[in-house]
């Protein structure tokens, strides 16, 4: 699992911005670029891509994949502490990826749902290699979980502990507590796990000493702890999640058995101009001052980081008109294709694959789905294109095949995983 070379700060093949340089994009990097006026991701014309498979499609490239996940292994091969990634299916599930990723060895698969692990398990991954949690879990759901022993399951509840301990007595399990500290993207609540309001998240502090009962009488061992205080972290919170890893130690003191500490996922990247990079040395640098010394590895379960950058929506314009004041630039892809613009309020830019001659014009770029939340982007500058247009919505790798919806019956999108 370990790489044995030090780790890089800043997103690998982003090319450094001078401040001066207005018209360099944010996003753009190496693999993600303009070539000749036109928008490539790896080696493939998205222009040209659009046209032959049609819009709306998601495309997603593997070896950035890769290259996230390499670069997360390097930043904690530093910590000095063992350590196993598990990559979080939820944020993007496509079968050719889970695949791919499988046969590359470098990485577990993290499942929250039993048809998460039959597919985990379809796709190629092994029992072992499989972290499992999940809330609200049914005796169904049990039932599945007690049939494979060899995938890490962390209970999220008491009453998941005591069904466990009937079912597979002497089992080593996890569980998932909740550090009553949360973070997330610029604050968000709606991506905060844990914090000042109860969530239906994980076992708290004062209910630990039921859960060692509970495992004491069913003769289970708690080898594991498992948290997950929020999604979509940059540099400016790392402090907060300092404070996290901090919180976990009360667990940790209190169970002599353990062996590994989970800490989720939630590593964010940038979705706007003004958003930093995650520095991986300082994120990791906060895990090994938390953890080192106390005989302990670490598993990390990241989604959004190893596969949000690396994919992009392809849309067609389907119209540009004036009403009132505003500008609206019509797609025809809606917000059911990637909900979390809408809900979350992390954007997925629109950016022209073939830019069109002339000044910047200020857009808000609407969705085919009749809702009114269905936008991508308000007060959006870009060059003015016209009616067919293909335009790549940025930062669609994540949470957006894998929380698709039919609504309005515009559910109907193609599926692309490129290789180079």
């Amino acid at each position: 699992m370990s790489e044995a070379s030090a780790t890089t700060t800043a997103p690998a093949g982003t090319r450094p911005r001078d401040p001066a340089a207005h018209d360099t994009p944010w996003w753009q990097r190496d693999d993600l670029t303009y070539r000749e006026g036109r928008l490539h991701l790896g080696t493939a014309d998205l222009d040209a891509l659009a046209r032959k498979v049609e819009t709306p499609a998601y495309v997603l490239r593997a070896p950035r994949v890769v290259d996230n996940l390499t670069r997360l292994g390097r930043a904690l091969d530093g910590t000095g502490l063992g350590y196993r990634i598990y990559y979080a299916i939820k944020a993007n599930r496509t079968p050719q990826l889970l695949s791919h990723l499988a046969a590359q060895g470098m990485c577990g698969a993290d499942i929250c749902s039993p048809n998460e692990l039959m597919h985990t398990l379809a796709s190629g991954f092994r029992e072992e290699d499989i972290s499992f949690t999940a809330g609200s879990l049914s005796p169904a759901d049990m039932a599945v979980l007690a049939r494979f022993d060899g995938i890490n399951i962390n209970l999220d509840s008491l009453t998941a502990l005591r069904r466990i301990g009937e079912l597979c007595p002497g089992r080593e399990v996890g569980i998932r507590i909740n550090p009553d500290v949360g973070i997330g993207y610029t604050g968000n609540d709606l991506l905060q796990y844990s914090g000042e309001e109860a969530t239906k998240f994980g076992i708290y502090l004062d209910r630990l000493p039921e859960a060692i009962e509970i495992a004491r009488t069913a003769g289970l061992k708690i080898t594991r702890i498992h948290f997950h205080a929020g999604s979509g972290y940059l540099d400016r919170e790392l402090i907060q999640f300092a404070r996290v890893l901090e919180a976990s130690l009360a667990f940790v003191d209190q169970l002599p058995d353990l062996t590994e500490v989970n800490i989720g996922g939630g590593l964010g990247l940038p979705h706007k101009a003004d958003d930093k990079p995650l520095d991986l040395d300082r994120w990791a640098s906060a895990v090994a001052a938390a953890y080192g010394g106390r005989g302990l590895s670490v598993a990390v379960e990241p989604g959004d980081f190893l596969v949000k950058d690396a994919g992009v929506l392809l849309t067609r314009v389907t119209y540009s008109e004036r009403r009132k004041d505003v500008e609206f630039l019509g797609l025809d892809a809606g917000f059911n294709l990637a909900m979390e613009p809408a809900f979350y309020g992390l954007p997925c830019e629109p950016v022209a694959a073939v830019p069109r001659p002339g000044a910047p014009r200020s857009y808000t770029v609407a969705g085919n789905v009749n809702e009114a939340l269905d936008k991508w982007a308000e007060d959006h500058a870009m060059p003015p294109p016209e009616e067919g247009d293909v335009i790549a919505l940025i930062n669609a790798g994540g949470y957006a095949a894998s929380m698709r919806s039919d609504h309005c019956m515009r559910g109907d999108v193609r599926e692309v995983l490129l290789l180079d």
